[in-house]
Formats: C-alpha cells, sequence, structure tokens
C-alpha cells in the first residue's frame, strides 16, 4: 500500500469529505478520487460508497484509515528521528500533556532544558490522556504525558473493566515520571474524618516507581466519615476512581456535581458544596485557602511519560522525559 494514497485516506476521514481531504492536502479533488480508486486496487476492498450528493467511507474504509493513521505517525517519527540522527533538524521535541502537569511539571523541565540547551525546543498541546495517547499513534506528538489511578497497587478492576483509563499500544515505551499521593479534600472547619495516627499511615512513596504501602482500613475510616456528604467529580477518570473508593468503603457517594477544571472543583469545595477526592499535583499547581487534606493511604497517582516507538537515548525525546523526572522529583521536594 502506497503511503501517499493512506494519507488520502486519512484525510477524508478526518475531514469527512473529499472535498476537505482535497483542500488538506491541496490537491484536486480528480486526484483524490485517482488515489483511493488505486488504493481500492491495492487492497481488493471497497472503500468509499456514495452518500446522497457526496460520498462516505464504507466500514473497510473507517478500518483501514484508522491503521493508516497510526503507520503514517510511526513513518513520520522514523523521518523525525533520522533527520534529527544527521543533523538536519535542530533539537525539538513535540509534547502532548494534560492540563495540570502544563503549571507544574511541563513548566519546569521546559525551564530546565531551556537553561542547558538553549537552542532546544518545546512544542506544547494540552491534552486529556485519551487525545494525547491519540496523537502519539497518529505522530502528532513525540511524547505523550498521561496518568493513571491506583488502589493498593493495581489498577481497579471497575476502570479497567469499564476501558475508563487510556491504554498505550504494546510497542510503546512507557516510563514513570511521578508516582503521587490521592487526597481526600473537604472545606477547612468542617466535620471532619478521625485524625489519622502518624503510625498508620502508608508509606509516602515520593520516589517515581515506588510501592507505597496500603491501609484500607484506615482509607475505609476517612471515606465513611464523609459518606453522607455530597461528591465533587474531578475530570472522568478521577471522578471514576472517587466511586471506586467508595464503594470498595462500602458506600456509592452521592456525586452532585463534576468538573474537569481542578481549580473549580477546589472552590467548590471550599463553598461549602461538597467534599473531593483529588491528586497531589493538582493540589500543588493551585493552593486554594479554605481547604483541608488527608491523604489517603494506597491509593495513588502515577503521571507516565509515553513515546512511541522507543526513542534512542540522548535525543531531544530523552531529554525531555528526564527533565520531566527531575521537575517531578523537585515538586516533591518543594511539596
Amino acid at each position: 500500500m502506497d503511503a501517499t494514497r493512506l494519507r488520502v485516506l486519512v484525510a477524508i476521514a478526518k475531514y469527512g469529505s473529499v472535498t476537505g481531504a482535497a483542500q488538506a492536502l491541496n490537491y484536486a479533488q480528480p486526484s483524490i478520487s485517482h488515489h483511493i480508486a488505486r488504493l481500492e486496487a491495492e487492497t481488493g476492498a471497497k472503500l468509499m460508497e456514495r452518500a446522497g450528493r457526496g460520498v462516505k467511507l464504507t466500514d473497510a474504509g473507517h478500518l483501514l484509515a484508522e491503521r493508516a493513521e497510526e503507520i503514517l505517525g510511526r513513518i513520520d517519527a522514523a523521518e523525525a528521528e533520522l533527520a534529527l540522527h544527521v543533523g538536519l533538524r535542530q533539537d525539538r521535541v513535540r509534547l502532548a500533556a494534560f492540563g495540570s502537569a502544563l503549571g507544574t511539571l511541563v513548566a519546569v523541565a521546559g525551564a530546565a532544558l531551556h537553561a542547558e540547551h538553549a537552542d532546544s525546543g518545546i512544542q506544547i498541546t494540552q491534552a486529556d490522556p485519551a487525545h494525547a495517547l491519540r496523537m502519539l499513534r497518529a505522530g502528532e506528538t513525540d511524547v505523550a504525558l498521561i496518568f493513571k489511578y491506583l488502589r493498593d497497587g493495581a489498577e481497579p478492576d471497575s476502570m479497567l473493566a469499564e476501558a475508563k483509563g487510556p491504554v498505550a499500544g504494546d510497542e510503546s515505551n512507557i516510563r514513570v515520571v511521578l508516582d503521587e499521593p490521592v487526597y481526600l479534600v473537604s472545606q477547612e472547619g468542617a466535620p471532619s474524618a478521625p485524625t489519622p495516627d502518624p503510625t498508620d499511615r502508608a508509606d509516602s512513596g515520593t520516589n517515581p516507581g515506588t510501592n507505597p504501602g496500603t491501609n484500607p482500613e484506615l482509607r475505609r475510616a476517612l471515606l465513611t466519615a464523609h459518606a453522607d456528604r455530597r461528591w465533587i467529580g474531578a475530570d472522568e477518570q478521577c471522578t471514576e476512581f472517587t466511586v471506586d473508593l467508595c464503594r470498595c468503603s462500602g458506600f456509592v457517594p452521592e456525586m452532585t456535581t463534576r468538573s474537569a477544571d481542578y481549580v473549580a472543583t477546589q472552590a467548590l469545595v471550599a463553598a461549602g458544596l461538597g467534599v473531593a477526592i483529588l491528586p497531589g499535583l493538582a493540589l500543588h499547581a493551585v493552593a486554594r485557602p479554605g481547604l483541608e487534606s488527608v491523604e489517603l493511604p494506597g491509593a495513588r497517582r502515577q503521571i507516565l511519560a509515553v513515546t512511541y516507538p522507543a526513542a534512542p537515548d540522548g535525543t531531544a525525546v530523552t531529554k525531555l522525559i528526564d527533565a520531566l523526572a527531575g521537575a517531578a522529583r523537585s515538586t516533591l521536594v518543594a511539596g
């Protein structure tokens, strides 16, 4: 299969029409039709069909377009790595990262890279974990910064079964840059759970990649003290994790409000509109007054840097990931 024809197919899938694909690729419309006809001959499959006055992709067309996007992404990544290897381009790297990481880890890492390598540059796109991985597979970014939640050292079965978390490809290279605690957050001065005994606390797990201890009984006591309160959900994964932790503690939380904005979530909690569960980085990014937070034993969030395919040592990609890991260490020390 010819790569140019695959690009045409991907463009049709992305822009929804031959006209849109022609404009995006700067091709004439007859050229688009010609490429699809040749691709159909190569594959032996009908990829487009008429729909009213226009055309649409068949099921086979959508299937091939999805795979073609990943194939082309790997071709583009290989070309970029080769160009960097032979010195045909400057030390540039693209990063897709979620919101709360941009103002913390990414900002610190970017400053460190610029201080050490003034000619280096980072192209940054804000993207939730699922979108960041799609960008990585499509070759639109070099590094996807994502996260996943862990309960007692493993991903909750409920989240895995419902496919709520992003899934990296089998051939991707994954590095843990931060392993952080998760907190129960409530309004300052509001009725709260019993104060945890420091000797019963789980290990803080401040080093990336550690396997902290767990204490389900203490976690259950902390959560059930708020079982009759209203709860505020954050992003989708955090909300699902909140529900999972509460269910494991014997109750279903009354989730009255959801906001993907961690700042807004904290403001709602500070106003007494409910309690929430938030990762440490979210609290570190914005120190909202009027809140009380307590670490939940056995509840963690890992922040992962994913590359696809794996990048060789010494490239802009590995320098960026090293800088992110360094930023994580400094964040933990400062926190």
